[in-house]
């Protein structure tokens, strides 16, 4: 087993899983946009997150995949692997068997539908984190798992080392300061929400766990550039281009509507697995013309041009 020491800070989209037309894993696909996101220069790969369709997979469709992830990145960028499974005894055998594929690191959640009283998710997730020696960044997403991992629970996990990050997914930006100000530089926050990355990226997050990056991947990586040379103007140029994009990452549907993003630009499939189905309608007429209008007027490409001229 080879590990990668994770640096979380930069972006890392939160990568799609591929199915073929009779909706089976088609890792081979997967594999092809794994591997264009790291060409592309992004710092690590989320694999079976939300995005990923985690909880619509079978156990042994998610071992394949991390296997698949860990031969598409070829030592290149570290994996981190989203464990999100209905019991704490399922979480913990995944992370046993994630560690042993060997993994560079862990998203965790919460236990999913059950809502935990706060002794509960503190139980959770130290099990998790006593079952492996990878490091752990858990997800908050208050909005999706109806249960925020407040600040005494944090308090309590902050004494378990290889818990080390969280994916911040509250709306409410005032989270980030709140947590910076409770714990310092105890936890590495990362962003988690599309339409407030760039205020949590100013506000101190180290990097951004993003869904629209697999649509749009050069200009997630501009615009995290731009906020780590202190280049402001650059980035709220790129993203006020990118705002309608990444507002799609705040709706339900953000799973289909990241897959069409995904397939119009010619990095993968819209297709998803039940009960999800693909946008119909007017829905998929206003994400398409949001998608082609953002490709039309790309600022990366539109300052490239310029300096070529």
């Amino acid at each position: 087993m080879n590990v990668m020491s994770v640096e979380w800070s930069g972006v890392f989209p939160a990568a799609t899983t591929q199915f073929a037309e009779d909706h089976s894993v088609d890792l081979a696909a997967t594999q092809k946009i794994q591997n264009a996101l790291i060409e592309d220069g992004v710092d690590g790969l989320v694999v079976l997150g939300t995005v990923g369709e985690n909880n619509s997979l079978e156990p042994e469709e998610k071992r394949d995949l991390l296997r698949a992830a860990k031969d598409a990145a070829a030592g290149r960028r570290p994996i981190i692997a989203g464990v999100s499974e209905l019991t704490t005894d399922r979480a913990v055998r995944f992370v046993r068997d994630a560690e042993k594929i060997g993994v560079d690191g862990l998203m965790a959640l919460p236990a999913m539908v059950y809502v935990p009283q706060p002794e509960e998710l503190i139980a959770h997730f130290r099990a998790i984190a006593e079952a492996t020696s990878l490091p752990i960044m858990l997800y908050n997403n208050p909005p999706a798992y109806r249960v925020s991992i407040g600040l005494d629970a944090l308090e309590k996990l902050a004494k378990i080392p290889n818990i080390i990050a969280i994916k911040e997914s509250a709306a409410d930006t005032r989270r980030i300061t709140d947590l910076i100000n409770a714990f310092g530089e105890r936890y590495l926050v990362m962003a988690g929400l599309d339409d407030v990355a760039l205020e949590a990226m100013l506000l101190g997050a180290k990097g951004w766990i993003s869904g629209l990056t697999n649509a749009f991947p050069e200009e997630s990586i501009a615009l995290a550039a731009a906020v780590r040379k202190g280049d402001l103007d650059t980035a709220r140029e790129i993203y006020r281009w990118f705002m309608p994009l990444l507002h799609l990452d705040a709706e339900h549907d953000l799973v289909q509507s990241i897959k069409l993003a995904e397939q119009i630009m010619g990095r993968g499939s819209e297709r998803v697995r039940m009960p999800r189905l693909p946008l119909a309608g007017v829905r998929r007429e206003e994400v398409v013309a949001i998608v082609e209008r953002a490709a039309a007027n790309r600022p990366v490409e539109a300052r490239r041009r310029a300096l070529a001229s």
